[in-house]
């Protein structure tokens, strides 16, 4: 898989969040998690198309013998668990030899990248050809038609490739389809000929053997089918034979599939419906609340003193503080206490399963709701750790019973980790199959691992006042609202078979509500339009309600850490933030049509009501519903009901 392969997606310095990687032709390693993980397509500067390679060789090396995964470990034990791995690592850097000799670890490390699609097609004569998987070359055109000249023109890959709701991706069935034949005999030269118009009705396929011919019309349409597969064009209309059905192909791991029985749909090779990572986040919870101090973590950190750590556990199943003392070097550990340094393994490794080993892959997530409580419960209190430090500013004088408790939180490490991907549609997609999408092989689980990176930043986080809110949401004008988003996406969940989730009012209020606030924190603060995000956690659930949302840096360098979005929560700053995005929201630049047509239903699926780019959207990264389910209206009210806004 890694021979010849015509170019390796590697690092390009330090992890960061957001930016385009192919200006300068590299990835970024946190891109190597989303948006370039495993299974997607990009373009590398010479335009050539290429596809992330699979986990099975993301650390190869010729020098075997001083390779050390384990210094890419990331210690996120939640996530571990919640993932059912033994490991999250991070992507590997580009490492390349120093002069002087001696011993050096991880050098030469890229991430495989293989060229994809394999068709491609001469600009002049128009032809079709096929290369291998890992063309290392340029393609250049054989036909004749190029006589007289030393080399054929560079051929270019072709624009569409073929996906199918399982997760696979596969060339275009060029010969088939212009041979209607799902085994075609004619072996002839085929071509992709422009016969007028910009839309697919307008290419066509020759062969000049036979000298059929036919249109790529229709070959990206579907029909949906409630309670199984879709029905798509490609598949039910190729050929009178049968239907021609997906086979199972998996590019990123040189693996042409075994039969996979699912409908196929042609897409263009760059749409947004041909890759969905499915990345899992995390904020740290320390095990032990306040149990190690931030130089501990520094020195356990270190990947030297890390590896040794790794070692005694895997070998021992535990690490002894005398072991580990006796194979790292005295000053190092010398001026911690046994109490201490316990602490700190404490964080890293967690508490061991019974067994030693995760448990089995299961077809669920924790769901949300008992994922996110833990943090809920912590981000309310004022933890002080290394990897989270919280603190109680107050709340702003003129906000006091809507506003129930705001938190400064001046350090946090989340992780965010690759558990598969789908295409088609931004579906649901099990543990163990996502997994499975990833290599090759599927390891046992004392070795399996997932791609991860980690974003430390800071953030504040708002909660409403529980009582208020509770008298607002009981009002029928307000459920009534709040059920025009609900029936909408009730119609998307039933077609696209997704999981059904709860859209509560206070669910809108406080989504809508992190929009606003962070579309004024990026003009107050001057960050980048994408360097925020939002984590929810709300839930209307008896016994378990929660109206809080945290709002932080999403980006991984400088950016994050200079305490320009802390300083917002203190009272007087966050009173002024909250009085302007407030006021903002009470006229749109697209207004009247923005509130006033909004109530039938705009934006993605329908699942918004006045909320568009021009008050309440924001990057999609920064968004964890994909800019669904915003409303101000019931923040601000309407122009009927100005008293409907819980801030009205």
């Amino acid at each position: 898989m890694r021979a010849a392969h015509q170019r390796a997606v590697r690092d390009g310095g330090r992890s960061r969040a957001g930016g385009s990687a192919l200006s300068s032709g590299r990835i970024r390693r946190a891109q190597l998690v989303a948006p370039f993980g495993v299974g997607a397509m990009s373009i590398l500067v010479n335009g050539t198309s290429v596809i992330t390679g699979g986990l099975d060789h993301w650390y190869h090396t010729d020098d075997q013998a001083n390779l050390y995964p384990d210094e890419f470990v990331v210690d996120e034990w939640r996530l571990q668990e919640r993932l059912r791995v033994r490991q999250l690592r991070l992507p590997p850097a580009r490492r390349t030899p120093q002069r002087g000799g001696g011993q050096q670890h991880n050098v030469n490390l890229s991430v495989p990248a293989l060229r994809f699609p394999c068709w491609s097609f001469c600009i002049y004569c128009k032809r079709l050809d096929e290369s291998p998987l890992s063309m290392a070359q340029p393609v250049r055109c054989p036909d004749q038609k190029h006589e007289g000249k030393r080399f054929g023109p560079v051929m270019s890959q072709v624009p569409i490739v073929v996906i199918c709701e399982r997760g696979h991706l596969d060339d275009f069935p060029w010969r088939e389809w212009v041979h209607k034949s799902v085994q075609p005999q004619c072996r002839g030269v085929l071509r992709l000929l422009s016969r007028g118009g910009g839309t697919l009705g307008g290419q066509v396929i020759k062969c000049d053997g036979c000298e059929d011919e036919r249109t790529l019309e229709g070959v990206t349409t579907a029909q949906p089918n409630r309670g199984g597969p879709e029905e798509t064009t490609l598949s039910k209309r190729l050929s009178s034979e049968g239907e021609y059905l997906c086979r199972g192909s998996r590019p990123w791991a040189a693996d042409a599939g075994s039969g996979c029985g699912w409908p196929l749909r042609a897409a263009l090779r760059g749409a947004g419906n041909v890759y969905f990572p499915k990345v899992e986040s995390s904020i740290f919870l320390p095990r032990v609340k306040g149990g190690a101090s931030a130089e501990v973590l520094d020195v356990l950190r270190r990947p030297d003193v890390q590896t040794r750590i790794q070692l005694l556990h895997e070998v021992l199943g535990s690490v002894p503080l005398t072991k580990l003392r006796e194979s790292t070097p005295l000053e190092l550990l010398q001026p911690f206490s046994d109490e201490e340094l316990q602490a700190g393994l404490q964080d890293l490794l967690g508490e061991p399963s019974h067994d030693g080993e995760p448990a089995d892959d299961g077809e669920d997530l924790t769901p949300a709701v008992a994922w996110r409580r833990p943090e809920y419960e912590l981000l309310r209190e004022t933890p002080k750790h290394a990897d989270l430090t919280v603190t109680n500013p107050g709340v702003p004088v003129s906000q006091v019973g809507r506003i129930g408790r705001v938190r400064r939180v001046e350090v946090l490490r989340e992780t965010r980790a690759l558990r598969g991907f789908t295409r088609v549609r931004d579906g649901n997609l099990r543990l163990s199959e996502g997994k499975a999408l990833l290599r090759r092989r599927r390891l046992p689980p004392a070795h399996d691992w997932l791609p991860a990176y980690v974003v430390r930043g800071e953030g504040i986080y708002v909660e409403l006042d529980p009582s208020a809110l509770v008298e607002w949401e009981s009002r029928e004008d307000i459920r009534s609202r709040a059920q025009g988003i609900a029936v909408n996406f009730q119609t998307v969940q039933q077609s696209r078979g997704l999981q059904p989730r709860e859209v509560a009012p206070r669910f809108l209020l406080i989504h809508t509500l992190a929009h606003l606030l962070i579309n004024e924190l990026i003009y107050t603060c001057g960050y980048s339009s994408a360097s925020l995000r939002e984590r929810l956690y709300v839930t209307a659930e008896p016994g378990r309600q929660m109206a809080g949302v945290l709002i932080y840096t999403a980006a991984g360098d400088s950016e994050g850490t200079m305490g320009g979005l802390v300083r917002m929560a203190n009272p007087d700053n966050l009173e002024a933030v909250l009085a302007t995005a407030i006021g903002k929201a009470r006229w749109c630049s697209t207004d009247p049509v923005c509130m006033e047509l909004g109530e039938a239903g705009q934006g993605p699926d329908s699942c918004n009501m006045a909320a568009c780019h021009g008050c309440a959207l924001l990057p999609e990264t920064s968004c964890e519903e994909h800019n669904r389910f915003l409303d101000r209206g019931l923040v601000i009210g309407t122009f009927n009901q100005p008293d409907l806004g819980f801030f009205s």
